[in-house]
């Protein structure tokens, strides 16, 4: 247990002390590679969207107007 915590302290330490100085990666990260990751991001969720709408085979329970067809009215028997 003793290794783990002196692990962990040091760990702790090190995160501080980036935070402090400034981190160990460039700052134009976002300004890089930021329009690439949104755009991949999309495709992703189109092309994942895309098979689930039209692969899976799922009922989506659609609107059943123009679909579904009064019964006729029965007489009221006495």
């Amino acid at each position: 247990m003793y290794r783990f915590a002196k692990a962990a302290v040091n760990v702790t330490g090190q995160a501080v002390r980036q935070v402090r100085h400034g981190s160990t990666n460039s700052q134009d990260f976002h300004a890089k590679y930021g329009t690439g990751v949104l755009v991949g991001g999309a495709v992703f969720c189109t092309a994942v969207w895309s098979y689930v709408l039209t692969q899976t085979g799922i009922t989506w329970n659609l609107s059943p107007v123009g679909k579904v067809m009064p019964k006729e009215w029965r007489e009221a028997e006495e």
